[in-house]
């Protein structure tokens, strides 16, 4: 019984990481990026969006943190953030932790950015949800954020890519 179960699984789990790997693909396509500008009316390097967007949900946050979230390397973030800066959409502050470490916050106007961008985010999301039932909606958002807080813990080999 117990070997049947674990082959079920294993083919539950083989589906899951295409499926990931898909989500994946799609939300890392520079056209998506540029779309979702496009559909906030907004002006704004490709490459500085997702960095923006992650300063507003995890902010403060150090360049360090964010090139690892991102997959890019330190010094193209740091230059990336002083872009941002010079744009009025981040500030740079001292970390209350450690105060060798320079943390990017958001700015009022950045955060009306981010504000226009989940306004767009929400206008594609209703239409790709629109066949869906509401309680699948809901069974999704509730297992996905429950899958995202338990994989943060398991780091020691990225087992999932």
């Amino acid at each position: 019984m117990k070997k049947v179960q674990n082959t079920h699984i294993s083919r539950q789990l083989r589906e899951l990481h295409g499926a990931l790997l898909e989500i994946v693909g799609v939300m890392n396509r520079p056209q998506r990026d540029e779309a979702m500008v496009r559909e906030a009316g907004i002006s704004l390097d490709r490459a500085l969006f997702p960095l923006l967007v992650l300063v507003e949900r995890l902010g403060p946050i150090g360049v360090v943190e964010l090139a690892d979230r991102v997959g890019r390397d330190y010094t193209t973030v740091s230059r990336q953030v002083s872009k941002l800066e010079s744009l009025g959409l981040v500030d740079r502050q001292e970390s209350a932790v450690d105060r060798r470490i320079r943390e990017a916050v958001i700015t009022e106007k950045g955060k009306a950015m981010t504000d226009r961008v989940d306004e767009a985010r929400e206008r594609i999301a209703l239409s790709i949800f629109a066949t869906w039932d509401e309680r699948d909606v809901e069974d999704l958002v509730r297992l996905m954020r429950r899958f995202a807080d338990d994989i943060k813990g398991d780091t020691p080999a990225d087992p999932i890519e």
